[in-house]
């Protein structure tokens, strides 16, 4: 079977996109539990407003700028351009969510975009399974092909020593936010703006995931492919945009993900206010991309 490449996957003859086994994570499983066990602290012996304010703050702050501009937008997809230094604090905050450092991120979604583009996608990278089962494995396991494809991050981030240093302590940055939310409120503070922030967020980032490529509107589809995207309605102010997942598929170097009307897109929002101050320039919105193999207007 024909394997398609994409910018940092390369299969060779061997490549086999569906053979494979699912193995516990145990560093990934255990950050979780940690995470979610120090979030269920905070709301049952330290319920406080200033607390939720901290845990709202901190995860506007790291999911919004962080997450879905610096590492998603920017890093990945490189949808518009920062000096140096911002592009860095940005896919810092980024690795403040919790899931993984740049590499890692990079590695994560890459690898799942390219079985999406293959003609046969198995149930882990195409969110195929249960609910529940889905969950487990997205959350505490990982996904090992038993001959995997070539996979490569262009040079200038992969030996990016700032880069390097980020990912080598990913788990070690919530020290950062930790301790001044420790010297203005003690541990309550830590655990909503650290613990309940980071498990609010991978769990958060699991359900977008998983319900966007099941159900939901459809603007574009990707004829031939088993793994479409759908737009998850109403949720462009708690997701920052990330919900217009069929957008997304159809485009997916746009800086813009919600390019209808009507549809909420706080990260692009904020592309644009640093374009508005001179902090981001070359910005990338579907008139300015090429248009996808097989891509079909649905509504």
């Amino acid at each position: 079977m024909h394997l398609h490449a994409t910018d940092r996957v390369f299969p060779n003859s061997l490549t086999n996109a569906a053979q494979g086994t699912i193995f516990w994570d145990a560093q990934k499983s255990i950050w979780l539990f940690v995470m979610i066990a120090g979030g269920t602290a905070a709301i049952i012996f330290t319920p406080s407003l200033s607390g939720f304010m901290v845990f709202l703050g901190t995860i506007v702050i790291t999911v919004c700028a962080g997450h879905s501009v610096g590492m998603h937008r920017l890093l990945i997809h490189k949808a518009f351009q920062t000096p140096k230094w911002l592009e860095y604090t940005l896919v810092w905050l980024g690795t403040l969510v919790g899931m993984a450092g740049p590499f890692g991120m990079i590695r994560a979604h890459d690898m799942r975009d390219w079985h999406q583009r293959q003609l046969i996608c198995p149930p882990h990278p195409s969110h195929a399974a249960g609910f529940w089962r889905d969950a487990w494995w997205q959350m505490h396991c990982r996904f090992d092909l038993d001959n995997p494809p070539h996979f490569q991050i262009e040079p200038e981030i992969a030996k990016d020593p700032i880069y390097c240093w980020m990912e080598r302590h990913w788990m070690v940055q919530q020290l950062a936010v930790a301790m001044p939310l420790f010297l203005l409120g003690g541990i309550g503070f830590v655990l909503w703006g650290v613990c309940l922030r980071v498990a609010i967020s991978l769990n958060g980032h699991w359900l977008v995931g998983h319900f966007a490529h099941k159900t939901g509107h459809q603007g574009w589809t990707i004829k031939g492919l088993p793994v479409q995207g759908f737009n998850l309605r109403g949720l462009g102010l708690v997701t920052f945009g990330e919900n217009w997942h069929s957008n997304h598929h159809a485009f997916p170097h746009s800086a813009q993900l919600g390019i209808e009307k009507g549809q909420l897109d706080p990260g692009y929002w904020f592309i644009k206010s640093l374009e508005a101050i001179g902090l981001a320039n070359t910005i990338l919105t579907p008139t300015d991309l090429p248009e996808r193999d097989g891509l079909t207007r649905v509504a």
